[in-house]
C-alpha cells in the first residue's frame, strides 16, 4: 500500500500509514467532517485495502479539525432525506464494506464531536476512544428518519438492551464521558490526547499481537448469529488445531522467554481458514 499514490485518489479521507498502522481521516474539517457519499465511499475503500494489505496491522479512523463527524451533509436541505422509493441500491449503510469486516483491529479516535452518523459508524468499530467533551447522539429519531448504519445490531451488544434503547429511542445527546461510563468507549481523554492513545493502542497491537491470530479472534467477536456456548467452544477448538504447532505459536513463546519482540511470519492470505468467510460460521469438525 503506498499512502502517496492510493491517498491522491481521495478528496474527502486521508490516508496514512506507517510502522503496521494506518490511519484514515475523515477530512471535511470546514462542515465538521459531514458525512458524504464520496466520504463513505472513500472510506470503504480504504478499510479494504487495509484489509488486503499485510503490512497493515491495525486502523485507526479519525477526524479532522474539531469533529470526528456531525453526521448527514445538510447543505442540500431536506432533500438530503428525500425519497427513496424504487431506488435499488439505497442502504440504510453508507459504507459498502465496514470496520467489523477488516481482519485487523479497527480504533475508532473520537476526537471530537460524533452525531448520527458520526456516531453509528464508530459502532462498528473494536475499540472507541473518545474525547470527554465530545458532544454525541445518533439523533436521527429526532429528524424523522430513524438510526442507521447498522446501529440496531451493534450498539446493544456494546452497552446491553436497556442503555441502547435510551440513547437511540430519545435520540438524546450525551458527552464523551457519558460515553466510557456506559461501556460504549474505553477511555475518555482531553481533545488532545485523543489520537496518540489511539496509536500507541494500535502500535502495540502491531508489534505484540499475531496476525492471524487477532484476526481470528476478531472473526468470532463479530459473529452474526452469535453461536451457541457449545459452538463457540467447537469453533475455539478447531481455531487453536489451526494455530497450534505453527510457526506463530512458536515464535510467540520464544520471544516471550527471550524478552524481545515477536517476529511474526504467518500471514493472512496463506494461513487464513477459508471456512470463516461464512455467515453463520460453521465448524468444520460439525460438518464432518
Amino acid at each position: 500500500m503506498n499512502d502517496s499514490s492510493d491517498g491522491a485518489a481521495y478528496t474527502d479521507i486521508i490516508f496514512t500509514f506507517d510502522d503496521g498502522v494506518a490511519v484514515i481521516t475523515l477530512n471535511r474539517p470546514d462542515n465538521l467532517n459531514a458525512f458524504s457519499s464520496a466520504m463513505g465511499a472513500q472510506l470503504a475503500d480504504a478499510l479494504q485495502k487495509c484489509d488486503q494489505d499485510e503490512r497493515v496491522r491495525a486502523v485507526i479512523i479519525t477526524g479532522a479539525g474539531r469533529a470526528f463527524c456531525a453526521g448527514a451533509d445538510f447543505s442540500a436541505g431536506p432533500a438530503v432525506f428525500g425519497s427513496q422509493t424504487g431506488n435499488t441500491n439505497f442502504s440504510s449503510d453508507p459504507l459498502p464494506y465496514h470496520p467489523w469486516q477488516v481482519r485487523k483491529p479497527v480504533i475508532a479516535a473520537i476526537n471530537g464531536h460524533a452525531v448520527g452518523l458520526g456516531m453509528t459508524i464508530p459502532l462498528q468499530c473494536d475499540i472507541r476512544i473518545i474525547a470527554k467533551t465530545a458532544k454525541c447522539g445518533i439523533v436521527q429519531n429526532r429528524r424523522g428518519v430513524m438510526p442507521d448504519a447498522h446501529s440496531h445490531w451493534t450498539l446493544p451488544r456494546i452497552v446491553g438492551h436497556a442503555r441502547a434503547a435510551e440513547i437511540l429511542l430519545t435520540g438524546k445527546m450525551f458527552t464523551g464521558v457519558d460515553a466510557a461510563a456506559w461501556g460504549l468507549a474505553s477511555e475518555a481523554l482531553d481533545a488532545e490526547r485523543v489520537l496518540p492513545r489511539a496509536l500507541d493502542i494500535a502500535h502495540e497491537i502491531a508489534t505484540h499481537v499475531a496476525p492471524v491470530s487477532v484476526a481470528v479472534s476478531k472473526r468470532l467477536l463479530w459473529a452474526d448469529p452469535p453461536p451457541t456456548r457449545a459452538a463457540m467452544h467447537q469453533l475455539e477448538t478447531d481455531l487453536h488445531l489451526v494455530l497450534m504447532g505453527r510457526p506463530d505459536s512458536r515464535e510467540g513463546v520464544l520471544a516471550f522467554l527471550d524478552k524481545r519482540d515477536p517476529e511474526w511470519t504467518m500471514t493472512l492470505e496463506n494461513d487464513w481458514p477459508t471456512w470463516l468467510d461464512e455467515e453463520p460460521i460453521v465448524s468444520p469438525t460439525s460438518q464432518s
